[in-house]
């Protein structure tokens, strides 16, 4: 009984002391693991809690870049440098394409990348290497930015595929770059007095919508070398030009802004517009004046002709017009196709001239019985092809020679020999002769309508192009 007695007691003392050793043990690894924890929020580089680490690795890269960056500690609603100078803000721009031109709706859709540079001394870390850290947009939110926004903008979004396309870079010495890539429709004010054959001005303009210039000074970061552009081909128009220049905006309310300009030239290509628009005008003037060559009394060949061409322009003007803004004012493509229309137009109203006036002419000689009575003037309009111009006896002019005598009955004084003198006509003579031979109109209309058109494009072109 002794024995076993003193053999409990052995067991009970071992027991004891091995609790105490084990918290002890304990003890020290909590110590250890908590001083670990208090050194990593203050010592650069420390290493994470192993626990944590084992229960997610990226819940612990973030605090640990929170960390690195001290963004607890400071308030960054508040711009850098806040209550001081004006923070400078450098602006470069990439053009990665421009969509869309619409001469309707007097916009265009571009795609850039937009690029900021500024210094903010709250994210400043130690480094060795001096190496830059480079994030995403979820770190974005937790820091300031500048709050650049585009001018007389009607739509426009960040790309976010896969991710956010949003990047920002940190320097060890707090210089900061954060680049976005977004596009954006923006209006442009285009003048259309020489379209199709026009140079549209357009620019993308850059302004902080918050800070005026007393609280941050926008700039091109390179100059004219901060507006760089990919090759870009568009299907109607030329890019003459890229330049970036800036100024000040003022608002009666806040003051003045600083404000960015993307300028670019876009010189219109004509092709097109000649086969879609010009060649077929041209076309459909030439054709009107085939009527002229045609019998003037072949008058369902003639009318039909003309009609056609009428109706032909006014669906090219009808086209042009729909694809078009509602101007108030003259477009250079509206003088050519109602020019070329006038002359279409006329070639019908030549026709129902020379119609009118054969008309007359054969109804005055059914009056001297040089047609039969029971040919009818609506059958001399009707008949084609028996009844011709070398048929019609015209009766000559009187070259009765004048005699000038005198109140006092002198005797006449002739002039002298080798000289002739020729009554001037009326002007009821002129209509009168006109009547009388209505195939002389197709004869001038031959050459005074090509002639006149071909100088009506000789001016337009030379004005406009």
């Amino acid at each position: 009984m002794n024995l076993l007695t003193c053999l409990a007691l052995a067991l009970a003392a071992a027991s004891l002391v091995a609790r105490a050793s084990g918290g002890r043990s304990s003890g020290r690894r909590k110590h250890k693991e908590v001083f670990l924890g208090e050194n990593s929020k203050f010592k650069f580089g420390g290493r994470i809690d192993y626990k944590l680490k084992r229960q997610d690795s990226t819940k612990t890269l973030l605090i640990k870049t929170e960390q690195l960056l001290r963004i607890e500690e400071h308030d960054f609603a508040m711009r850098p440098g806040f209550g001081g100078a004006a923070i400078p803000v450098g602006i470069d721009v990439q053009v990665e394409s421009i969509d869309s031109i619409s001469e309707v709706n007097m916009d265009f859709t571009m795609t850039l990348y937009l690029r900021h540079y500024w210094k903010d001394e709250r994210l400043a870390f130690p480094s060795r290497t001096n190496r830059s850290r480079t994030f995403d947009s979820r770190l974005v939110k937790k820091i300031w930015v500048p709050d650049v926004f585009f001018v007389h903008s009607k739509r426009s979004f960040i790309h976010d595929t896969t991710m956010e396309n949003i990047m920002l870079r940190v320097y060890p010495d707090g210089n900061i770059l954060y680049s976005v890539r977004v596009t954006v429709t923006s209006l442009c004010s285009m003048d259309f007095s020489s379209f199709p054959l026009d140079t549209q001005n357009c620019s993308l303009e850059l302004e902080s919508y918050a800070y005026n210039e007393n609280d941050l000074m926008l700039y091109w970061k390179n100059g004219n070398d901060s507006l760089r552009t990919d090759e870009i081909v568009l299907s109607q128009f030329f890019i003459e030009h890229f330049h970036a220049s800036s100024g000040l905006a003022f608002y009666s309310s806040t003051g003045w802004y600083n404000r960015l300009f993307i300028n670019f030239i876009l010189q219109r290509h004509i092709f097109f517009f000649m086969l879609q628009t010009y060649f077929p005008t041209m076309l459909m003037v030439v054709l009107s004046w085939v009527s002229f060559w045609i019998d003037r009394r072949a008058v369902p060949a003639r009318v039909s002709l003309g009609m056609t061409t009428v109706l032909t322009m006014s669906t090219i003007i009808t086209g042009v017009s729909s694809s078009m803004p509602q101007v108030s004012y003259v477009k250079a493509v509206d003088i050519y196709l109602w020019t070329s229309f006038l002359f279409v137009f006329l070639s019908v109203i030549e026709y129902a001239a020379v119609n009118y006036c054969t008309t007359l002419e054969e109804t005055r000689k059914m009056k001297r019985g040089k047609i039969p009575s029971t040919f009818t003037a609506s059958q001399a309009m009707a008949f084609d092809g028996c009844f011709h111009d070398n048929d019609v006896e015209l009766t000559p002019f009187s070259r009765a020679t004048p005699t000038l005598t005198s109140d006092l009955g002198a005797p006449d004084i002739r002039p002298p020999e080798g000289t002739r003198l020729r009554r001037q006509r009326s002007v009821r003579e002129n209509v009168d002769l006109f009547v009388s031979n209505s195939y002389v109109i197709d004869s001038y209309s031959r050459l005074a309508f090509p002639l006149s058109y071909l100088l009506f494009n000789t001016i337009y072109w030379s004005l406009y192009s």
